[in-house]
């Protein structure tokens, strides 16, 4: 029979709950007790059986009123296990409506469809770097070899707090819902990632030693996750976001892993991705809203505004 619990993190079994994530077919870093400790204001879950499959629920409170939401750097959460039924999705999503009267929520790859469908691209890892190499696009084996003629140097670092320093710079301005709490959280996360060696950091420079682009990639044992990436003015021209991708590929080809691009839905980005021989994965967000009148009103009217 299969018992669903509505379960506060202070309840969860975190050897447990790590372990199902670990095991899961579907399992991802996101979906980890201590990443959804560094990333959540707080969250509680759903757990099916003795752990069996696992629904995590970040939540924050606004004027009394709890609701599911989605933190910032974790792409996907929903179902975790290797027995994902349609049964247990609607009866989770009951639950989950149950508890929160309102929550934005993206629902990972393996789960089934609702809501509006997102585009992610994955590239298998487990084939040589000239077999992988053999699927990348014209346009990017130009730009790779425009790359060569400025001799750019690659090479491996274990500063973040640099990293995600030069991402705001560059691109926090873009995506002004990221808060400083939220950047101040991943540095937390990254910090204990790099503790538990499942941290990549990669750097490019040009022959004056001037830094062009730089990625950050937690990995666990399915993925390695193309999580933060910054390229900087000289490095576009340069092309070292190309390269970059191109020498992570070529040092992790052989294994077992995916690379996780993490997006997008946004076309030049999604053809950016494409060009390595990326492979299109879907997964969905989900929005409900039974808040009470007139506050049911107000956060429609502000979400039409985004």
């Amino acid at each position: 029979m299969n018992n669903i619990q509505y379960l506060q993190r202070k309840d969860i079994d975190e050897e447990a709950w790590n372990r199902c994530i670990d095991t899961a077919e579907n399992g991802l870093i996101y979906a980890y007790t201590y990443y959804l400790d560094a990333m959540c204001t707080a969250w509680d879950a759903l757990v099916l059986n003795n752990y069996e499959a696992v629904m995590p629920l970040p939540w924050r409170k606004k004027w009394g009123i709890k609701y599911v939401y989605p933190p910032a750097f974790t792409q996907q959460l929903g179902i975790f296990g290797n027995r994902i039924t349609k049964t247990l999705h609607l009866k989770s999503l009951d639950l989950m409506q149950r508890n929160y009267v309102f929550g934005e929520y993206f629902f990972n790859f393996h789960n089934p469809p609702i809501g509006l469908q997102k585009t992610n691209y994955v590239l298998n890892l487990n084939q040589n770097y000239s077999s992988i190499r053999q699927n990348y696009k014209s346009d990017l084996l130009k730009n790779l070899k425009r790359s060569n003629r400025h001799k750019l140097r690659y090479q491996s670092s274990s500063n973040y707090q640099n990293a995600v320093t030069l991402f705001q710079l560059e691109y926090g301005s873009r995506i002004s819902h990221v808060s400083a709490n939220d950047y101040k959280n991943l540095n937390i996360i990254l910090k204990e990632l790099q503790k538990r060696d499942q941290l990549i950091i990669r750097e490019v420079f040009d022959e004056k030693k001037e830094i062009l682009a730089i990625s950050v990639c937690p990995k666990d044992n399915k993925r390695i996750y193309f999580l933060l990436s910054v390229t900087i003015n000289n490095g576009r021209s340069k092309q070292a976001n190309h390269f970059l991708l191109d020498q992570l590929i070529k040092e992790f080809s052989g294994n077992s892993l995916l690379l996780d691009f993490e997006g997008s839905d946004i076309a030049g980005i999604a053809h950016f991705y494409k060009n390595f021989g990326a492979e299109q994965q879907k997964y969905f967000f989900y929005r409900w809203n039974q808040l009470p009148w007139p506050i049911k009103l107000l956060k429609e009217k502000s979400l039409d505004a985004q």
